[in-house]
C-alpha cells in the first residue's frame, strides 16, 4: 500500500506501509496487540498487591507466594526465543492468536486454583501464552510500520506497557478489596475476548521464513535460566548452602554451553549473535533488563510495606502508585514521537535518570510511620520516568532489525527485558528475607528496652524466630506471650513485638530498594554508552516484497534503514 505522497521514484515515501493492508491503515493492527500486550503487562504486577492476602488465604510463605511471579516469568522469559523464531516460521498473527487463547483459559484457571501449587502452575502455563504472545507485538509493529510513523506507533505500545505495569496494583488492589483475589485473573477473560476479536478481523499475514527448529538451544536456555532462578529463589529457604550455589553454578555453565551452541548455530541459532553485533541492540538489551528488573524489585517490598507496616488496605496502598500509571500513559506518546525527531538514547537516559534517583529518593522516606504523601510524590515522579523509557527503548532495539529478523530480534529483546523480572522477583525476594533474618531482631533489641527487665530477654530470643511468612502475613499480633505475664505487661510485649516488627521490615524494604537503584544505574550507563543515530525516514521496504520478491530484497531494504546504525557498530 502507497500513500498519497510517496517519495521519488523507485524510492518509497515515508508514509509507505511494509506489507499490504488490503487497504487498511496500519494503526488497525494495534487494537489487538495493545490489548494483548496490556495484560501480559498487567499480570507482571498485578499479583504484588495481594501477596498479603494469598499467604493468608493460601496458607502459603513468602517464598512460595514470590513463586506465583517468578514461574509466570520463568516460562515467559525462558520461551520468548522460540516463540519469536515460531512467528518468523509460520507468521505473528497465528502465533499471536494461539498465545492470546492459551493466556486467556490459564488466566481462569489462575482464578480457580484453590491452593498455592495449583496457582503456581497455572501461573506457569500462563507465562507460555504470554510468551507466544509478545514477540509477535514488536515484530508486527516493525514490519508494519514504515519508519517515519513506527516511533509513534511504539509510543502507544509504550503507554499501553507503562500504564499496565503501574496500574496493575491499583486494579489489583480494587479487585482484591472488593471481590477477592481470584478476579485479578478474571479480569483477563473479557480483555481476552475483545482483543482476539480485533485479532481474528485486522492482524495481518506476513511472509514467513523457512528456519531449522533449535531444539538443543531450547532445551539449554530453560534448564540454565530454571537452575540460575531456582537458586537465587530458594536461596534462603536452604540458608545458602552448598546445593543453592551448585544449582547457581550449574545454571551459570548450561547458560555458557548455550550461548556457544547459538554462535554454532549461525543465523539458524535461536538466538543469533550477530544481532549483538550492533552496539545500540546489545545495549538496549542491557537496559531492557535493567527496566523489568526495576518494576519487579520496586512493587514487590512496597507494596508489602503499605498494607504490612502503613495499614492501608489493597486499594488504597495501590492508589499511592495511580498518579504515576496516569503521568506515563501521558508521557509515553509523547515520548514514543520525540523518539522520531531526536537519538532515543537521549530520552531512555533521562527516563533511567528519573526512576533511579526517584528509588533512592523511596529509600530515605520509608519509615515505620511514614506519611502516605512522603511516598506518593516520589511514585509520581517514578511513573513520569517510566514514561520515557518503553517506547524509545523498543525502537533503539529494533532499528536495525531487517524481515528475517524481526521475530528473532523481538524475542531476543523480549528475552533479556524478562529476564531481568525473572532475576529481579528472585533476587528481591531472597535479598528481602535475608534482610528480615537481621533488621527484625536488631529492632527488637530497641524495642525491648520498654519491657520490664525479665521480659527483655525472652522477648528478644522470641522475634528473632519470626520468619518472613509472618511478617507478609502480619504475624505480629499473635505473638507468643508466656503464661503467666500480667495482663499490662502482655501488652507491653504485644505492643513492642508490633514496632519490632514495623521498623525491622521497613528497614529491610529500604536496604532492598538499594539493589532495585543499583541496576537502574546499570540501565542509565547502558543508555549513555549507545551511539547517539538521528532517526531515518527513509528506506522502508516496498508494498509486498516479502511475498513477491526474494528475501534478499526485504534485506536489502532493511539494510538501507539499518545503514547508519550499522556503521556505528562494535564487532
Amino acid at each position: 500500500m502507497t500513500s498519497p505522497s510517496a517519495g521519488t521514484p523507485g524510492r518509497p515515501g515515508p508514509a509507505t506501509a511494509l506489507v499490504d493492508l488490503h487497504g487498511r491503515s496500519p494503526w488497525s493492527v494495534l487494537p489487538a496487540l495493545c490489548l494483548g500486550f496490556f495484560m501480559i503487562m498487567l499480570d507482571t504486577t498485578i499479583v504484588n498487591i495481594a501477596v498479603p492476602t494469598l499467604v493468608k488465604e493460601l496458607d502459603a510463605s513468602i517464598t512460595a507466594v514470590g513463586w506465583v511471579n517468578s514461574a509466570y516469568l520463568l516460562t515467559f522469559a525462558v520461551l520468548l526465543l522460540v516463540t519469536g523464531r515460531l512467528g518468523d516460521r509460520f507468521g505473528p498473527r497465528p502465533v499471536f492468536i494461539v498465545g492470546l487463547v492459551v493466556f486467556t483459559l490459564t488466566s481462569f484457571l489462575c482464578g480457580l486454583a484453590d491452593s498455592i501449587g495449583l496457582l503456581i502452575a497455572a501461573r506457569a502455563l500462563q507465562g507460555i501464552g504470554a510468551a507466544l504472545m509478545t514477540p509477535q507485538t514488536m515484530s508486527m509493529i516493525t514490519r508494519v510500520f514504515p519508519p517515519a510513523r513506527r516511533g509513534a506507533a511504539m509510543g502507544v505500545w509504550g503507554a499501553v506497557a507503562g500504564v499496565a505495569t503501574i496500574t496493575g496494583p491499583v486494579l489489583g488492589g480494587l479487585l482484591v478489596e472488593t471481590w477477592g483475589w481470584e478476579y485479578i485473573f478474571f479480569i483477563n477473560i473479557p480483555v481476552g475476548a475483545v482483543a482476539l476479536y480485533f485479532a481474528v478481523r485486522n492482524l495481518p499475514t506476513l511472509p514467513t521464513h523457512q528456519r531449522r527448529f533449535d531444539g538443543v538451544g531450547v532445551a539449554l536456555s530453560i534448564v540454565g535460566m530454571f537452575l540460575v532462578v531456582f537458586g537465587l529463589q530458594e536461596g534462603e529457604n536452604f540458608d545458602w548452602g552448598t546445593g543453592i550455589w551448585l544449582s547457581i553454578a550449574a545454571g551459570a555453565l548450561v547458560l555458557g554451553a548455550f550461548v556457544w551452541w547459538q554462535r554454532r548455530m549461525g543465523d539458524d541459532a535461536l538466538l543469533p549473535l550477530r544481532l549483538f553485533h550492533v552496539r545500540n541492540f546489545s545495549l538496549s538489551n542491557v537496559a531492557g533488563f535493567a527496566v523489568t528488573f526495576a518494576m519487579t524489585g520496586l512493587f514487590f517490598p512496597f507494596t508489602i510495606y503499605l498494607q504490612l507496616v502503613l495499614g492501608l488496605t489493597p486499594l488504597r496502598a495501590a492508589l499511592v502508585g495511580a498518579g504515576g500509571s496516569l503521568l506515563s500513559g501521558v508521557v509515553a506518546p509523547f515520548a514514543g514521537r520525540l523518539s522520531d525527531r531526536v537519538p532515543a538514547k537521549w530520552i531512555v537516559a533521562t527516563g533511567f535518570a528519573i526512576v533511579a534517583a526517584t528509588v533512592v529518593w523511596l529509600t530515605l522516606v520509608i519509615e515505620p510511620d511514614a506519611e502516605v504523601w512522603h511516598l506518593v510524590v516520589p511514585m509520581t515522579v517514578f511513573g513520569i520516568g517510566t514514561g520515557f523509557l518503553f517506547s524509545p527503548l523498543a525502537s533503539a532495539a529494533t532499528s536495525g532489525l531487517d524481515q528475517r529478523t524481526a521475530g528473532a530480534g523481538a524475542g531476543a529483546f523480549n528475552t533479556t527485558r524478562q529476564i531481568g523480572g525473572v532475576v529481579g522477583s528472585a533476587a528481591i525476594v531472597a535479598m528481602l528475607t535475608s534482610r528480615l533474618a537481621t533488621t527484625i531482631p536488631s529492632a527488637a533489641s530497641d524495642a525491648a528496652a520498654s519491657l520490664p527487665e525479665q521480659a527483655r530477654q525472652p522477648f528478644v530470643d522470641g522475634m528473632s524466630q519470626v520468619d518472613a511468612s509472618q511478617v507478609s502475613g502480619g504475624g505480629s499480633a499473635s505473638f507468643p506471650v508466656p503464661d503467666g505475664v500480667p495482663a499490662d505487661v502482655a501488652e507491653q510485649i504485644r505492643s513492642a513485638a508490633m514496632d519490632a516488627l514495623h521498623a525491622g521490615f521497613s528497614t529491610a524494604v529500604s536496604q532492598t530498594l538499594l539493589l532495585t537503584a543499583a541496576v537502574l544505574v546499570l540501565g542509565l550507563i547502558a543508555a549513555l554508552a549507545m551511539n547517539a543515530i538521528r532517526p531515518q525516514h527513509h528506506g522502508a521496504v516496498p508494498a509486498g516484497a516479502g511475498t513477491t520478491t526474494t528475501d534478499a530484497v526485504a534485506d536489502r531494504s532493511a539494510d538501507a534503514d539499518a545503514a547508519p546504525t550499522a556503521r556505528a557498530t562494535t564487532a
